[in-house]
């Protein structure tokens, strides 16, 4: 009576690598995906949902648009010679992208919370007067609303507070990539 274990053969199903080694090795294509998937969400946060975004919701799109280019590249350039030397420096960068971003939502949800005051392009009174909705009628741009109320909040955090979540988790599994050994990934 033998008391051997069952291997587990590798096979379609089944990954012949650790799911780490796997996102590590596919994080810019991950990247680009994730990015975008933010932009989608709050594009239909806007259209969908009628949330007009303020300046600092705004910002925060801005660093996904820049993190969505460099993933895409980074996807590119892995097809090529070049990404043995530039693997690391590209996934840190997109760690510090998604670390800006972290911060950038963070400042924002402060923002909101009343924590700190905002820029002066996006905080204070916010009231529409009736000539304001006259003026609008007749052309004139819809002013942004105000950056330091939640426009949308879920389980006690509002969509900056989310995205500060979210960008972090972005820029840890960056680093985490980043510093996989070369042999790891390939």
């Amino acid at each position: 009576m033998t008391t051997d274990t069952p291997t587990i053969q590798a096979g379609p199903l089944v990954p012949k690598r650790p799911p780490l080694d796997w996102i590590a090795r596919h994080w810019p294509a991950l990247a680009l995906a994730a990015s975008a998937t933010m932009l989608g969400a709050a594009h239909a946060f806007e259209s969908f949902g009628g949330l007009a975004p303020c300046h600092l919701c705004l910002k925060q799109r801005e660093v996904y648009w820049v993190a969505g280019t460099v993933g895409l590249i980074a996807t590119i350039l892995q097809r090529t010679g070049l990404w043995t030397r530039l693997r690391r420096p590209t996934l840190w960068l997109l760690a510090v992208i998604f670390l800006y971003g972290a911060g950038l939502a963070a400042f924002h949800a402060g923002v909101e919370w009343k924590w700190w005051p905002g820029p002066s392009t996006c905080t204070g009174g916010g009231l529409a007067t009736s000539d304001d909705l006259v003026a609008m009628l007749k052309g004139a741009k819809i002013a942004a609303p105000m950056c330091d109320k939640a426009a949308w909040v879920f389980l006690g955090l509002s969509m900056a507070g989310w995205n500060a979540l979210v960008s972090l988790g972005l820029a840890v599994v960056s680093a985490f990539s980043a510093l996989r050994s070369k042999e790891a990934v390939q």
